[in-house]
């Protein structure tokens, strides 16, 4: 079974930076689309960004220039650069993988942006 392992979270203060990387358990044969979704508190999931297998990438407004996403395909691995960060970004963040047309999902990792 595929184990998705989120790391690199924590606490940083607005106008830092973190970055978020995600890694498979076990080596995927031709992964399919990665991305990043978060949940703030008391609210829905929602989408950061992802990125296709051809490395188009998409991004939420909230984020758009101030996030970047990226995949390594031979470590099978996906990252979130987050610069710039706000409060606002303070939110539970998780990996997602399609493997085989099924997206797997990791087990999230807290974001917390102190004004």
């Amino acid at each position: 079974q595929v184990r998705l392992v989120e790391s690199g979270g924590g606490l940083v203060q607005a106008g830092g930076s973190l970055r978020l990387s995600c890694a498979a358990s076990v080596t995927i044969f031709r992964p399919g689309a990665m991305g990043w979704y978060r949940q703030p508190p008391g609210k829905r999931r929602e989408l950061v960004a992802t990125i296709t297998s051809g490395g188009s990438t998409n991004y939420a407004d909230s984020v758009k220039g101030r996030f970047t996403i990226s995949r390594d395909n031979a470590k099978n691995t996906v990252s979130l650069q987050m610069n710039s960060v706000r409060p606002e970004d303070t939110a539970v963040y998780y990996c997602t993988i399609a493997i085989l047309g099924l997206d797997h999902w990791g087990q999230g990792t807290q974001v917390t942006v102190s004004s």
